[in-house]
């Protein structure tokens, strides 16, 4: 597994991650019909909370990020985006971790939504996350607490 770290994000983070959304998120969004240029990015523009959002780096340089907001009743976990050269090689699994453990200490569950076909699906039913329901693009998956 490569070396990573994560950090708060700033407002200064954002269009990186844009980007990157844009990258990651583009096939499963083509395969759905849902891919437009502008939108994938936008949404995230306007969903950006720095305050719940962490950048991962690698040897120092950007590498994904990921946002854990809190909600009533659990956390969201969302935009778990890493970028592509450095998928496969345990990151994703090591942030996810570290992040679950944090809800865990707190008795918090965590909720997150995945696209239909995607293949994160498989790493979050890895770390404990079930199907809770569904629909043509989202699966809305929960972890409760162990």
């Amino acid at each position: 597994m490569a070396d990573w770290d994560i950090r708060p994000a700033t407002a200064a983070d954002i269009e990186t991650v844009v980007e990157l959304r844009a990258v990651v998120m583009r096939a499963d969004l083509e395969r759905l019909g849902r891919y437009d240029e502008h939108r994938v990015r936008q949404r995230f523009r306007d969903r950006f909370e720095a305050s719940h959002t962490w950048v991962i780096e690698v040897g120092g340089e950007f590498a994904g990020c990921v946002a854990l907001r809190p909600a009533e009743d659990a956390h969201w976990l969302e935009h778990l985006y890493l970028d592509p050269r450095l998928q496969g090689r345990g990151i994703g699994s090591g942030v996810l971790r570290e992040l679950l453990e944090r809800c865990d200490g707190e008795g918090v569950l965590v909720r997150l939504n995945v696209l239909q076909g995607s293949p994160a699906r498989r790493l979050y039913e890895r770390h404990g996350f079930r199907m809770e329901s569904e629909d043509p693009v989202d699966v809305f998956m929960v972890r409760e607490l162990p």
